[in-house]
């Protein structure tokens, strides 16, 4: 399967081997995708697709590098800031602004809307999913109109990262917001931003559509356009990239490759991913969360769960060659990933001999295990956009009902998954996750509320002092062998306690139409390099000659 793609030294070569400096301006890129955005505005945005525009919407004081190096400053690309000093303590940064750097609206970005970036990720009505990697600062402040002081808890490694995740908000726009309010405001449905690209119009559940900006303090965009296209039915949306009514699919799933090598008009490539799935047990009674969960809230139950789970040959039937078992909360193009983590391995056996120890001995007519009169069973929603977490989830439903385990499966939409899994109303939920370079999102995704940041979207509700001690040294220690050693502990515990069912880590696939010429992909955020992506003059189509529409008032 692997000769089925174009590796990235190949894509690379190929950008390298065009000029596209040289190609004129102008076109429109159509990205197809199974889900609307949830949000444009970044410090609301939880999900992929609200991610993907609002980075495009949106320039952040300074953007991390190709290397994906997180630790200090060197690797990190200047963008509203254009230059910054760091305090003699390293406590504290200011940032000078660029002052040729303008709001869609044409008002010139100010201190202030750095201020207010960060008053709306500290405020906890709007529970931002930044809370947790941007836990270290403690204030910023406007020194004058181009200048800001941003000040730190303590020194850390990831101080400049944990910076530059603070994304500057014009102030005149959404300052006078009430709390609260901002996520279902009208502002925030029409957003004015910083980046290479401005808003034009959003149909909900249809397309999103932005506009080169003319003038740009970075350069104006080589596309005119970018178009975002929902499409809900994953058949459908295969069958609109093939037929070139889009230009970009990210990812492909993993049956569909195959087929799109083999169109002749599209670039199909690998690259590492940060995306990974897993099946988190609640450990919280969704109809009464303050109570732990009637099954999960025991820690020998979930082992067992674990051991009956042949995670090895779940990720060969559904990928194939294209994933790898997951590690952990984790990927491996991480630096701070440890693969000699120890799993809980597969052994039937044992999982049914834990099970009878626990007490779950007697067997209903259909076979399920029964405690006490209750029966051994859960329900587990995943999204019905995802083809591989449903191939998936199908295959432990089988091997769990083989140890006398009843596991009901429930497909949604995906904003109603999303709702399902965000208020923590499952028993165990077939989730997925596209992390960061950085580990800092282990805060928000799976600490408590004990450690600053911690909890902002640990929706299962897995708690353990150990794992956020561990997490808290390994984010803050200096020394970066004894940063990995703490985070290898922490990765340790949470895989002891099974708090979830690690199941893969996904080669990420993406194609790409052949008539853009493209600078190198970047694994972790591949649409921070749209603004200089080209056309070929000989490959253009009638759509890459329409005009972006004017945004409404």
């Amino acid at each position: 399967m692997r000769r089925l793609f174009v590796s990235l030294s190949i894509l690379g070569c190929l950008a390298c081997g065009t000029d596209s400096g040289s190609s004129p301006n102008g076109g429109t890129v159509v990205i197809g995708t199974l889900a609307d955005a949830d949000a444009l505005l970044v410090p609301l945005v939880d999900g992929v697709q609200g991610r993907t525009v609002s980075d495009l919407l949106f320039d952040r004081l300074a953007e991390m590098g190709p290397s994906l190096n997180t630790v200090g400053d060197v690797d990190f690309q200047p963008r509203l800031a254009r230059s910054w000093r760091w305090s003699s303590d390293s406590l504290a940064i200011v940032f000078s602004l660029h002052p040729d750097a303008r709001w869609h609206d044409g008002r010139p970005v100010v201190a202030r809307d750095v201020v207010l970036g960060f008053d709306v990720i500290r405020d906890s009505a709007n529970a931002s999913s930044l809370s947790a990697s941007t836990a270290i600062v403690t204030s910023v402040s406007a020194l004058d109109s181009l200048s800001v002081e941003m000040r730190f808890a303590s020194r850390s490694p990831e101080q400049f990262f944990a910076a530059t995740q603070i994304a500057p908000l014009p102030e005149h726009v959404y300052g006078s917001i009430a709390s609260g309010a901002l996520r279902t405001s009208e502002a925030a449905r029409a957003p004015v931003g910083s980046g290479r690209f401005k808003f034009v119009r959003w149909e909900p559940g249809a397309r999103i559509e932005l506009a080169a900006v003319d003038g740009h303090y970075r350069g104006r965009p080589k596309l005119d356009r970018v178009l975002f296209s929902v499409t809900p039915e994953l058949p459908t949306g295969i069958a609109r990239l093939k037929a070139a009514e889009t230009d970009v699919f990210d990812p492909v799933p993993p049956n569909e490759v195959a087929d799109l090598a083999a169109q002749p008009h599209l670039n199909v490539f690998n690259s590492p991913s940060f995306d990974y799935a897993f099946v988190a047990f609640n450990f919280r009674d969704p109809k009464a969360p303050a109570r732990p969960h009637p099954l999960f809230g025991e820690r020998a139950l979930r082992r067992a769960l674990t051991l009956a789970v042949d995670r090895a040959t779940i990720v060969t039937a559904v990928f194939d060659t294209l994933a790898l078992r997951a590690l952990g909360p984790m990927v491996r193009a991480q630096a701070t990933a440890d693969s000699t983590i120890v799993q809980i391995p597969f052994d039937r056996t044992a999982a049914e001999s834990l099970l009878d120890s626990l007490g779950w001995t007697t067997r209903a007519a259909d076979g399920t295990r029964m405690r006490n009169g209750r029966r051994l069973a859960f329900t587990v929603p995943f999204p019905s956009t995802s083809r591989a977490r449903e191939r998936a989830a199908t295959l432990i439903q089988e091997q769990l009902r083989s140890v006398g385990v009843s596991m009901t499966l429930t497909p949604m939409d995906f904003p109603t998954f999303l709702k399902a899994q965000t208020t923590g109303n499952f028993d165990a939920i077939v989730a997925g996750t596209r992390t960061i370079p950085s580990p800092s999102g282990l805060r928000g995704s799976w600490a408590s509320a004990a450690i600053p940041g911690g909890g902002v979207q640990n929706a299962w509700h897995y708690e353990s002092a150990v794992f956020d001690s561990a997490v808290h040294a390994g984010l803050t220690a200096l020394d970066p062998v004894q940063s990995k050693a703490h985070l290898r502990r922490a990765y340790q515990q949470i895989v002891d306690d099974a708090a979830a069912i690690w199941l893969y880590e996904v080669r990420n696939v993406s194609a790409v139409h052949k008539r853009f010429v493209l600078p190198a992909w970047r694994p972790d955020a591949w649409w921070l390099t749209l603004g200089d992506w080209s056309v070929d003059p000989a490959q253009r189509l009638p759509r890459d000659a329409a005009p972006a529409a004017p945004a409404a008032p």
